[in-house]
């Protein structure tokens, strides 16, 4: 399974969200790590890290 750029994630939850992309890119780095910690299967890390990091910043506001 085609993962997608992870850059290219950061940046539409940033623009969707109006929200720095440091901020995002450290927000999605640290839900990374968080979810993958003891996981043994990736197939679908990378969206639901998305759909986490969306969430807390949606709901931040």
């Amino acid at each position: 399974m085609a993962q997608p750029n992870v850059e290219d994630v950061i940046k539409a939850i940033a623009s969707d969200t109006n929200t720095p992309t440091e901020t995002v890119s450290k927000l999605y780095n640290d839900t990374w790590a968080e979810y993958s910690d003891g996981a043994r299967i990736m197939d679908y890390m990378a969206v639901l890290v998305a759909k986490r990091v969306r969430e807390h910043l949606r709901h931040r506001h």
